[in-house]
């Protein structure tokens, strides 16, 4: 008999127990959604398609002054030998389009565009190019970053390609510049994306978890006694969160420029401007979702719900030019991407004001629309 209920009791409390964890929001986005998010979202961007695209700049000319050289009429030439499709780029020069099948590692699809030194450099930077190839005395030079696996990858089958189907280029007519200077570097590319997410989590966990784990706790309930003004309140909370990013951002920025030598190539306003309005985007989202939010498992999992696809797909850690072209006016509307790509125009392409302006406005617009709303609906129990 003792045996039988013992046994019972022991039924019971697991039961208890797996009510208790399939109820917690927290436990199921983390350990069931988040795990999917991230297989689909970096699956998507990193699975080797059947048909892998190879983006390469052609340089019609390496400085302002400069003549173009003899690697667009050779280029010319092979694409026409090889029947490639050729398409008229929005500036009216044309670029080429050439798929090599391979039935055992996948389809190769290289596209030749044709543009100047400048412009190459800076699509380098933001992830668009593959690699890029000019002409100096008569010496095709193939220029990418030698930390680049997938530069180095499309150099070898580009090269393959020119010595196996055509009277094109010869091996001992080419030189390999690997570009090694500031801007160029996957790390280049890092550190501006990490300084916006740490903004993001920052407000939104600053922020917004704090509002909701007082007001779970029953302290806001005491506030209303108090002749403190709500909008000083939650100014205040915004204004000790802005101040730890700009002390985080700055760390950050200092260790990178110490180990790696990470420098600022544009204005330093302007930067400090679209750091600002992102700062003030994040906050104002926090106040919105915070603003009736009682239960802190709900919160949790609002944040995560915001923030984890923003971090998966806003082009943080990777270009995310990776997803699919129809994807990509979308996830440049997000406010993480807005932010990370201001930031890194300012630190590798040298941007300025007239460059960030559109993303500032729309960023601040984005704080005071949400922070109003919130302010609105905000309830301190």
């Amino acid at each position: 008999m003792n045996e039988r209920i013992s046994n019972s009791q022991l039924f019971q409390l697991i039961m208890a127990n797996i009510k208790e964890l399939i109820r917690e929001p927290g436990v199921l986005f983390w350990g069931i959604i988040f795990p999917i998010l991230m297989s689909l979202g970096l699956g998507v961007a990193f699975t080797k398609k059947k048909d892998v695209v190879a983006t390469i700049a052609v340089v019609t000319q390496t400085h302002a002054n400069a003549q173009p050289g003899d690697t667009i009429s050779v280029l010319q030439h092979f694409l026409q030998v090889n029947k490639a499709v050729t398409e008229k780029e929005a500036n009216g020069t044309i670029s080429g389009k050439l798929t090599i099948p391979d039935d055992k590692l996948g389809s190769t699809t290289f596209i030749f565009r044709p543009m100047s030194w400048q412009q190459a450099m800076v699509l380098i930077k933001r992830g668009n190019l593959n690699l890029i190839v000019d002409e100096q005395n008569g010496v095709v030079q193939y220029h990418f970053d030698p930390m680049n696996p997938d530069a180095q990858l499309t150099y070898l089958k580009l090269t393959r390609l020119f010595n196996t189907t055509g009277p094109v280029v010869k091996e001992t007519n080419t030189e390999i510049k690997p570009l090694t200077v500031s801007g160029t570097r996957y790390i280049d590319f890092l550190v501006p994306g990490l300084i916006a997410m740490g903004v993001m989590m920052s407000c939104m966990w600053g922020v917004s978890y704090a509002i909701i784990e007082r007001r779970s706790k029953k302290l806001l309930r005491r506030m209303v006694a108090t002749p403190m003004k709500r909008s000083n309140f939650l100014i205040a909370l915004i204004t000790v969160r802005v101040l730890m990013n700009f002390i985080e951002a700055a760390l950050l920025f200092l260790v990178a420029y110490l180990a790696f030598h990470i420098t600022i190539q544009g204005n330093i306003a302007a930067l400090l401007a679209i750091f600002i309005a992102g700062n003030f985007a994040f906050a104002g989202i926090a106040i919105f979702i915070s603003s009736h939010t009682a239960k802190t498992e709900i919160g949790n999992g609002l944040i995560n719900a915001l923030s984890m696809p923003m971090m998966v797909l806003s082009g943080v850690f990777f270009s995310y030019h990776n997803f699919p072209a129809w994807s990509i006016p979308t996830i440049q509307k997000f406010p993480l991407t807005m932010m990370a790509d201001g930031i890194r125009s300012v630190f590798i392409e040298g941007a300025g004001f007239s460059e960030v302006a559109m993303p500032i406005i729309i960023l601040s617009a984005i704080g005071v629309v949400f922070f109003s709303a919130g302010m609105k609906i905000f309830r301190w129990h």
